[in-house]
């Protein structure tokens, strides 16, 4: 695969529509799987080459990832730009409400190494964005500096627009549409649906965040 388009990509991966709340707190009409999107790395190249293009110009010293799928991308990119990597785990607290929820840590080890180094921080998909948001405040919190984001998909403008208003840039290989919503406008709700909360079924990873695939289900008659 040589194409680095919206479709080629979600091709790589799976998902099942349905009505989920998401770790960012939205929720969502699909759940796409990202955790087996790097077990053939020739296929995912094109896409990582392309991003690794794209972040050069930042002249960053350090990239960090979300685990799983951001950290697996944060180490291909860090060792194409020859700089340093690290990664961040996932913490959801026991009692969840409202949006971003989620927080993010260094492990130890990485934590004293990030001080006063510009910082990309990559994740294969983002739409809420609720694991860079989160990685973003945990380097900052220990003397990091990220200056640019970037994902292999960005799926609307929720977590581009949350970045922009910090000055910060969010570099793509593919961009698309997709819809998310509070649980206050939930359409799916709206239209008693039921509602699956994918962070408790899988609490592995922020994967759970970075779900839509299209054709998008049409929203159901209210």
């Amino acid at each position: 695969m040589n194409e680095v388009t919206t479709t080629a990509f979600l091709d790589l991966v799976s998902g099942r529509p349905g009505h989920f709340r998401l770790e960012s707190g939205h929720h969502g009409g699909l759940w796409l799987d990202l955790d087996p999107l790097f077990a053939e790395p020739r296929r995912i190249e094109p896409f990582v080459s392309g991003l690794t293009r794209a972040l050069r110009p930042h002249a960053v010293t350090a990239v960090c990832g979300p685990l799983l799928g951001g950290a697996f991308l944060a180490q291909l990119v860090a060792h194409a730009l020859d700089v340093e990597f690290c990664f961040t785990e996932r913490v959801m607290p026991s009692r969840s409400a409202g949006l971003y929820p989620a927080c993010y840590r260094l492990p130890t080890a990485f934590a004293r190494r990030v001080h006063g180094k510009r910082m990309a921080i990559v994740d294969d998909v983002m739409s809420a964005g609720s694991a860079l948001r989160g990685t973003y405040e945990e380097l900052r919190a220990h003397g990091g500096v990220p200056v640019v984001l970037g994902a292999l998909l960005v799926l609307g403008s929720t977590g581009v627009d949350f970045f922009a208003e910090r000055g910060l840039a969010v570099e793509a290989v593919a961009r698309g549409d997709y819809p998310l919503w509070s649980p206050a406008d939930c359409p799916l709700c709206a239209a008693g649906a039921p509602l699956e909360d994918v962070v408790v079924a899988d609490n592995s990873e922020s994967s759970q965040e970075r779900n839509p695939r299209w054709p998008m289900p049409a929203e159901p008659s209210k």
